[in-house]
């Protein structure tokens, strides 16, 4: 039974979205049709002309209103979210309300320095000449298209470094979650935002497609390697910068000296947070060889203390898309088909008529495996056995993916070795991957798991052209060439660059 689908009727697509804790029907949209997204464009284009002229003042304090509002609505949002993805209540606060609510206060308050025109110092006799400032200036529109796993926090953070740094957005939520994706604009509304100066477009591949063509000034893209890449592709087409955040294959190293039951709690959630479904999330453990067995017994412990269920103080809730619950299902029968045990779990919950995969722990794996190759996606705690921290490092970086990873050692010093050993865009010590969740960070893969950076002081000015004013009273040059400008430059060549201890203080 599809969670969503399409249908044509009187020339207008219908999309119907089900809940996948009972089938039952949440929401029935029209999509928008290509003249629908074209409408939306002159629309975001002429309210960013004007939200353009405001102050950065203006556009915090707007900021400040929405999270008002966001708290006054919180209940709401967070019954959205819970129908349309059944996750439960904790992770609808935690990710979708607290981590909007956090993102908002952290930009307003510093915004106003990151986007302030920054002076630089010049170097060598341009020094004595000129001086520099870089100006970041509003992209225009930012084409936010975004996914079903956190459908709330990865509509609106985006949204909220675009528009502090003076643009219009335009956002496309998945198929799977519409509404969720929808509230974004509903609460801009709320907040007393200028018209159009967020919106929200509902529909399929086709309206994302539809949007790029049309030119926006910039595209944040969250989801599936595939669809990244065909973005990176329609995008390239027309030089529209662009950010991908493609998902991950995160790796655990358990080093011998760590604390065990720490390190066994935080491969449990680090696994079956958001049901594994988020892209963060720990998809293999590697475990030294001498604890293995102390930390197994650990990990099955905890696991067996999940409680799964369909109400809404579930510690793991189901799979939020029936055709995830199949490629888990797929990983699961190729790893046991290939020699991999099942300690716990490895089906579907019989409890329940929804979209429920049991929490499960698996061992044996090798790297001959779908679920220690391919991104899962689901509730799975994969334990592989190695003999040395060396051996760790290169099975987690046997992998097309690099997002995040985590490394657990009483040794700081030695972690912080053994994480930038690991080739992924971040790594967390003693923690599960956090560092979406961090707004100081930037937050951006490497390898297949996307190009560019969101998130800290480097993704709020992505959204904002960083444009050098090089300013002085008279011009560095000027014509005739002649031989006595010739001697000029090469006597200043010699004199500031021929000597070593002059050099080093004007280079």
């Amino acid at each position: 039974m599809g969670i969503f689908s399409i249908e044509q009727k009187d020339n207008k697509k219908i999309l119907s979205v089900k809940s996948p804790v009972d089938f039952r029907t949440v929401g029935t949209y029209e999509c928008a049709s290509t003249e629908d997204v074209k409408s939306a464009m002159q629309k975001s284009r002429d309210a960013q002309k004007h939200w353009s002229k405001t102050s950065i003042t203006e556009r915090c304090e707007l900021m400040h209103n929405l999270i008002d509002v966001i708290m006054e609505n919180q209940d709401y949002i967070m019954q959205v979210v819970m129908d349309e993805t059944g996750k439960p209540i904790q992770e609808a606060m935690s990710m979708e309300i607290y981590s909007a609510i956090d993102s908002l206060a952290f930009y307003a308050k510093r915004a106003p320095k990151w986007l302030k025109d920054e002076s630089r110092s010049m170097h060598g006799p341009m020094q004595f000449l000129k001086k520099t400032k870089v100006a970041f200036k509003p992209r225009g529109v930012i084409g936010v298209i975004t996914p079903w796993n956190g459908p709330f926090i990865l509509s609106i953070n985006p949204a909220i470094q675009a528009v502090l740094a003076g643009n219009s957005v335009i956002i496309k939520p998945s198929e799977v979650t519409p509404k969720s994706g929808m509230l974004v604009e509903e609460m801009f509304k709320k907040a007393d935002a200028p018209d159009n100066l967020v919106q929200v477009l509902i529909g399929d591949g086709q309206v994302g497609a539809d949007l790029i063509n049309l030119k926006p000034d910039k595209v944040s893209f969250t989801g599936s390697i595939k669809t990244g890449k065909l973005i990176a592709r329609q995008c390239g087409e027309s030089l529209i910068p662009f950010s991908l955040e493609l998902g991950g294959k995160d790796a655990m190293i358990v080093c011998d000296d760590a604390d065990i039951d720490d390190a066994a709690k935080g491969a449990v959630i680090g696994s079956c947070m958001n049901a594994g479904q988020y892209c963060c999330g720990t998809e293999r453990i590697y475990v030294q060889e001498s604890i293995y067995e102390s930390f197994l017994e650990k990990v099955v412990e905890y696991t067996k203390e999940l409680k799964q269920s369909d109400d809404k103080y579930a510690d793991v809730g189901p799979t939020f898309w029936d055709k995830q619950i199949d490629i888990i299902e797929d990983h699961i029968e190729d790893a046991k088909s290939k020699g991999a045990k099942i300690l716990i779990g490895g089906k579907r919950n019989p409890n329940f008529d929804g979209l429920y995969f049991e929490p499960t722990v698996i061992v044996d794996v090798t790297h001959d495996m779908k679920i220690m190759t391919d991104e899962t996606f689901g509730p799975i705690i994969s334990i592989m056995k190695v003999s040395s921290e060396d051996e760790a490092i290169r099975l987690a970086n046997d992998s097309f993916y690099g997002l995040n990873g985590n490394v657990w050692t009483k040794d700081i010093t030695k972690g912080e070795k053994i994480a930038k050993s690991i080739e992924t865009g971040a790594c967390s010590i003693n923690d599960m991957a956090m560092s979406y969740g961090v707004n100081e960070a930037p937050f951006g893969g490497v390898k297949n798991s996307g190009l560019g950076s969101v998130n800290g002081k480097e993704g709020l000015r992505s959204y904002a052209h960083a444009m050098p004013l090089i300013i002085g009273k008279k011009p560095a040059a000027l014509y005739p060439y002649n031989e006595k400008s010739f001697n000029q430059m090469k006597g200043a060549l010699k004199i500031f660059w021929g000597n070593k201890f002059v050099r080093k203080i004007f280079g």
